[in-house]
């Protein structure tokens, strides 16, 4: 029984945090494949809600590689984030059709309502607004994506109605 114990205990990540575990038990099922870092990195991120140097470079570690080439695919990519997400998130797709349907006209009127700029998270950490390039549904333009979920065809005023409970602080 106290073989079992020990065992138990070496299993634990040496900080406690058992993030780090179910990180760990990710690249042991990919087999610390160095091919198979952007799906960990996804899995970071999902665990921790971004990629920080410190996590970047333990990744980089476990994997065998240089920091530098993590770094470089984390900054590749944008579903990446290297700061917290907001409790609320407007993703605006600004690929070719979405902007010629007006996104950028829907982006700046959020960023002006919302306050905060594409690319950050209020100070208050209740909204993040971020760009992608494409979304990948160009017959739906202009898309956004409000707390995960996809809304098409939208427009400055679709856009202010599916955030206006944000920018008043209702939970």
């Amino acid at each position: 029984m106290a073989q079992q114990d020990k065992s138990l205990k070496e299993t634990k990540h040496p900080s406690g945090d058992r993030r780090f575990e179910m990180l760990d038990a990710s690249m042991k099922r990919q087999k610390f494949a160095p091919d198979a870092l952007i799906e960990i990195m996804h899995t970071a991120q999902e665990l921790f809600g971004c990629l920080s140097g410190d996590i970047l470079y333990y990744i980089a570690r476990a994997l065998k590689l240089p920091p530098s080439r993590v770094y470089g695919v984390a900054t590749f990519y944008h579903l990446f984030s290297f700061t917290p997400p907001g409790r609320h998130t407007c993703v605006v797709c600004t690929g070719t059709a979405c902007y010629v349907k007006g996104s950028d006209a829907m982006l700046a009127k959020l960023e002006q309502v919302l306050g905060v700029p594409a690319g950050k998270t209020r100070a208050d950490g209740e909204v993040s607004i971020s760009t992608a390039r494409c979304l990948g549904a160009c017959s739906l333009a202009p898309i956004a994506v409000y707390d995960g979920q996809v809304a098409s065809h939208q427009t400055v005023e679709l856009a202010l109605g599916n955030v206006s409970k944000w920018s008043h602080g209702a939970r």
